[in-house]
């Protein structure tokens, strides 16, 4: 969640070979065991904390901008809802804050758009969605408009570094 553009949260970095390999590793998945790091880490030539240190450096300088796991929350009980906004520029400062102070806001991005605050909500469970968007239409006094999910379409993208 942020308030910022991509391209204003930090300035690039340059990445070496190995930075390269674990990015492209990682996109095809993380081991699930007790040291996932130390399983890791000599496909890429490094010691463990070695190689936690560079997902660290990373993560911290927004070249990966999530590192954790990706579940289906259905499958869990919860739900998922696309939630769009139309956000007047002068508050769109106070917007952001009021939306991105709730746990169930996943991401929320600013679009060229009337409708120009899309956010994704995530909830343990379904009734949350209309708790939550209730909630956020009273903090903001503007409509909030849901696009929940309809049809599950699974993509896979891999960006090749």
């Amino acid at each position: 969640m942020t308030d910022k553009q991509p391209s204003q949260l930090h300035a690039p970095i340059d990445l070496d070979r190995i930075d390269s390999q674990i990015i492209n590793h990682l996109q095809d998945g993380f081991p699930i065991c007790s040291r996932p790091f130390a399983q890791l880490a000599p496909v890429f030539y490094l010691s463990e904390s070695e190689l936690i240190a560079r997902v660290h450096r990373l993560r911290q300088s927004g070249v990966l901008t999530r590192f954790g796991p990706l579940f289906q929350v259905e499958a869990l009980g919860g739900a998922y809802c696309l939630v769009a906004m139309a956000v007047p520029n002068k508050r769109w400062d106070s917007t952001v804050k009021a939306v991105n102070r709730h746990p169930e806001v996943a991401h929320n991005y600013q679009r060229d758009h009337t409708l120009n605050m899309w956010f994704v909500l995530a909830t343990a469970r379904p009734q949350g969605i209309e708790r939550c968007l209730a909630e956020i239409e009273a903090e903001t006094g503007l409509p909030v408009f849901a696009f929940p999910k309809e049809r599950e379409y699974a993509l896979s993208l891999k960006l090749e570094l």
